[in-house]
C-alpha cells in the first residue's frame, strides 16, 4: 500500500517487509484517531503492524464488515449509497482480492474503511470467499483493474454502478464508456499531478483532496461543496452534491461554505 504520507509499505505473510520513508509527515486524520503526530518510517510500520493485529489486513484473519467510521470517508459514503439505492453497487479493491464487485453495504464499509492505497495484492482464499468468488474480478490473480471492473458489473446485471479511481485517465475512459451510469469517486490523491487533479475533476462526481496542493487549488477556484475538513471530499457534478446532501442529513452536519485552508502541507 501507499499509506500515511505515501509511506510504500510491503506486508508478506502478515510481516511488514519495508517501509520507505513518507512525502508528508503529518496527517490530521491519523492524528485525530490515532494520536500520531509525525509520520516516520517508525510510525507507519506501527500503524500497519496495528492494522495486521487488529483486523487481520493482508492475512486470511481479515476481518470483512464494518460499520461507519469517518463521517465523510469514501467508503461509508458508498455505503450509504448502496444502502439507500443510490448506487446498485460499488467496484472496490480489496486487499487479498484485488478489483472485486459488492452490493452489500457493510462489505462497502468493511474494504474501503480498512485500506490505503492498494498498489498490489495477491489473493487471500478467505476475503474471496467472503465477497463471492464470482464478485471478484480475477479470484486468481487479485489484480486491481477499475475499469474492468466496472465492465463486469455492468455485465453482471448492475446499471448504477459506484467505482473508486485513483488517476485522471481511468476516470475519463469510464465517463466515456459509461456516461452517468457510473458515479466516480477519486481516491488517494496526494501528490496528484496538475494534469490528474484537472481530469480527475472534470470526470469524478465526488474527489478527496488528501495532502494534493493541485485538488485543494481545484475546488477552491471551482467552488466546489466542501464536506469534511480532516481529509475534505469535494461534490462536482449535481449528484455528487445530493449524495453529499443526503450524507450530511444522515449524520446531523452541514456543509462548509468553502474549501478550508489545509491543515498540513501539501504536495
Amino acid at each position: 500500500m501507499e499509506i500515511l504520507g505515501l509511506s510504500r509499505v510491503v506486508v508478506e505473510n502478515g510481516v511488514v517487509v519495508e517501509v520507505s520513508e513518507p512525502r508528508v509527515e503529518f496527517c490530521p486524520l491519523f492524528f485525530k484517531s490515532r494520536g500520531i503526530e509525525k509520520l516516520t518510517k517508525e510510525s507507519i510500520r506501527e500503524n500497519v503492524e496495528f492494522r495486521i493485529r487488529d483486523f487481520g489486513i493482508f492475512t486470511e484473519r481479515r476481518q470483512m464488515r464494518m460499520k461507519d467510521y469517518l463521517s465523510f470517508g469514501i467508503s461509508e459514503i458508498m455505503s450509504m449509497c448502496v444502502s439507500n439505492g443510490t448506487l446498485d453497487c460499488a467496484v472496490c479493491v480489496c486487499d487479498g482480492s484485488g478489483t472485486a464487485i459488492v452490493d452489500d453495504p457493510e462489505l462497502v464499509q468493511g474494504i474501503g474503511g480498512r485500506i490505503s492505497g492498494m498498489v498490489e495484492t495477491t489473493p487471500l482464499q478467505n476475503v474471496i470467499k467472503a465477497i463471492g468468488r464470482d464478485r471478484v474480478l480475477d479470484p486468481e490473480t487479485a489484480r486491481i483493474d477499475q475499469v474492468a471492473g466496472a465492465r463486469k458489473a455492468w455485465d453482471m446485471g448492475y446499471h448504477r454502478i459506484g467505482v473508486t479511481v485513483v488517476k485522471g485517465n481511468e476516470a475519463a475512459l469510464l465517463r466515456k464508456e459509461f456516461g452517468e451510469r457510473v458515479v466516480l469517486f477519486a481516491v488517494h490523491t496526494s501528490g496528484a499531478t496538475e494534469e490528474d487533479a484537472r481530469m480527475l475533476f472534470a470526470n469524478c462526481d465526488l474527489v478527496t483532496a488528501c495532502a494534493s496542493k493541485h485538488m485543494w487549488e481545484l475546488g477552491k477556484k471551482l467552488g466546489a461543496m466542501q464536506v469534511g475538513n480532516k481529509v475534505p471530499v469535494f461534490a462536482i457534478t449535481p449528484l455528487g452534491k445530493e449524495i453529499c446532501s443526503i450524507r450530511l442529513k444522515q449524520i446531523n452536519k452541514e456543509a462548509m461554505t468553502g474549501p478550508d485552508e489545509p491543515a498540513r502541507p501539501l504536495i
